[in-house]
């Protein structure tokens, strides 16, 4: 019988960890590129890993799963039933993907479906997740820490030397950055925008001083060290497992960690590349023990909090898309009726058509979406989570205008509303602003959600 929450006596806090083994069946769609992949080799099993906290009549819970991402639909239909079960209140649930590209597809993303008994499958196996973790809340702790790990940060979107053309698909016009130039990084003269290099991290321990559960949060996208096909949760998994054997924690004890601001950070080398192992793999166990180590090393210096108070803001805000004209409409539709999709290869002229087809089936779309904005307190720190990739210079913004010093950001949290570029990258163009159903909101839409963010953790 799952615990149910309730008013705790006193003033203690209750926190418990679990994970559920997620991995999907070999021959499941993965998506998270232009075209289709399949299961074929399971490198590292994946998880749905909760961590749900307790404090008075307030219970939250946090989810990372490591899935590439999850739309709205599916994730509040997870949220749901996590209330109707386990009775912990929709708004006070906190579900994010990791942003593995490596994993099972429960949305469509280009020419990759959905995986249809793959998504029938995940929720329950998360719901399962939620509950272990209720099954073992006992009295703990909390402390806010971070550390620094610039190394493993660099933005993806390039100024590229004059006379450099970056073509649009979906407009035709050249753009003024160019993401990820795999064939020309001899051509790059500098990274477009800042990144964070901030790892920040929860740590929670019973009163025992056992620990329970290390969330922590890079705004690094995936390292993708792996051949297509393969099953794996990336440097989330690496971090996960390290972290657990560098504080000579139990076997009970879970390691999170989450994707932040990351809509434009990569670590992939073009203008100095041979910085890391080229064996797959062996980057993102790299980077991986790169946090790990430095987050050990510094959980003594933090101060714990043996009775943080639980609060929650939660809002859906009203943002308008971005959708193509009548004339492209009939365009794209002139493009598609000739294109075979079938044998499609991914070069400028297979991104005009893979970016034609985005145009018709995104002109399906509502004119008005709900975009999911949370914030969490816990003790004298907030955690926030926004549902798509979020770049590194509003994760930036939001960590300087906090009236909190410990705060970090989840991206790709409660859906999954793709990139949400500022208004100035947006008008410089790049992989990240071109049109379809993974970059379609209206051109200030990143200004006011996270205005409307920081009203929220002001309102806590």
């Amino acid at each position: 019988m799952t615990n149910q929450p309730g008013n705790n006596e006193g003033n203690t806090l209750l926190a418990g960890a679990a994970k559920t083994d997620i991995t999907p069946p070999l021959g499941t769609f993965i998506n998270g590129d232009f075209l289709t992949h399949y299961a074929r080799y399971v490198h590292d099993s994946l998880f749905a890993k909760a961590l749900v906290l307790q404090h008075g009549s307030t219970t939250i819970a946090i989810i990372v799963v490591d899935i590439c991402l999850m739309q709205k639909d599916f994730t509040d239909g997870v949220r749901w039933e996590i209330t109707n079960q386990a009775g912990i209140p929709f708004q006070h649930i906190l579900i994010s993907s990791t942003h593995t590209h490596a994993a099972g597809s429960v949305a469509p993303a280009y020419l990759a479906p959905a995986d249809l008994a793959y998504t029938k499958k995940l929720p329950g196996l998360i719901l399962q997740a939620v509950h272990q973790a209720m099954q073992n809340l006992r009295p703990a702790k909390t402390a806010f820490g971070n550390v620094d790990v610039p190394e493993h940060v660099r933005c993806r979107r390039y100024i590229m030397q004059e006379g450099f053309r970056a073509i649009n698909p979906v407009t035709g016009k050249v753009d003024r950055v160019k993401t990820n130039p795999f064939e020309n990084g001899h051509l790059v003269k500098e990274g477009a925008a800042p990144t964070d290099p901030q790892v920040s991290y929860l740590a929670v321990k019973g009163l025992d001083d056992k620990w329970i559960c290390v969330l922590g949060n890079y705004s690094l996208h995936y390292v993708g060290d792996w051949d297509n096909g393969t099953i794996s949760a990336d440097y989330f998994g690496d971090f996960s497992r390290l972290i657990q054997r560098k504080l000579n924690a139990g076997e009970d004890f879970v390691g999170v960690m989450s994707n932040g601001t990351s809509g434009d950070i990569n670590i992939w080398e073009f203008d100095n590349a041979g910085n890391y192992p080229a064996q797959k793999f062996k980057k993102s166990e790299l980077i991986g023990n790169d946090i790990a180590e430095k987050i050990s090393r510094s959980v003594d210096d933090i101060k714990w909090d043996n009775t943080p108070v639980l609060k929650v803001r939660y809002d859906e805000l009203t943002i308008a898309l971005r959708k193509p004209s009548f004339e492209e409409l009939e365009n794209a539709k002139a493009v598609v009726s000739e294109s075979n999709y079938e044998n499609l290869q991914v070069d400028q002229e297979g991104l005009r058509r893979i970016y034609a087809r985005e145009q018709i089936l995104l002109n399906e779309f509502p004119d008005e979406i709900l975009f999911p904005l949370q914030a969490i307190m816990i003790g004298t720190g907030v955690i926030a989570g926004l549902g798509g990739e979020i770049f590194a210079e509003t994760g930036l913004w939001l960590k300087e205008n906090c009236p909190v010093e410990k705060y970090f950001t989840i991206g790709l949290a409660n859906g999954y509303w793709g990139y949400l570029p500022p208004a100035h990258e947006l008008e410089r163009g790049g992989y990240e602003t071109w049109r379809s159903r993974i970059s379609n909101l209206e051109s200030n839409a990143e200004e006011m959600i996270r205005n409307k963010l920081l009203q929220l953790v002001r309102d806590l």
